[in-house]
């Protein structure tokens, strides 16, 4: 039983032995060749080229989130179009219908959350 896990153990062993050799030259390295300085700068909140103004455990509006699942969920039903165009040849007329129909309901979903306003950004 030991022989068919054998090959898995061992590359499980080198994988962690290669991420620990790895980390700690990367560590080595980053202390001898840069000065390792914490100065006030270094230590400075970095939020968008300016200060933070804000408490960083505020409230988001909702909006935002809203605005980022639909963009999401619009960029996933996007992805299906590529593998669709790839087997285009081997689905003909019956993979173009079918696409029309998820299409037609993308763009109903879409124009329906345009009227909504959930697209509106005040």
């Amino acid at each position: 039983m030991l022989e068919n896990y054998l090959p898995v153990l061992i590359f499980l062993a080198l994988a962690t032995l290669l991420a620990a050799v790895l980390l700690g030259l990367g560590a080595i390295l980053g202390r001898l060749g840069a000065r390792h300085r914490n100065d006030a700068e270094k230590l400075s909140a970095y939020e968008c080229g300016f200060e933070a103004f804000e408490d960083n455990r505020g409230r988001f509006d909702v909006r935002y989130y809203l605005v980022a699942i639909l963009f999401i969920v619009f960029d996933l039903e996007i992805a299906f179009l590529f593998p669709w165009a790839v087997s285009l040849n081997a689905t003909g007329r019956f993979g173009i219908g079918v696409m029309g129909v998820f299409l037609a309901v993308l763009v109903v979903g879409f124009i329906y959350e345009w009227k909504k306003g959930a697209l509106e950004w005040d």
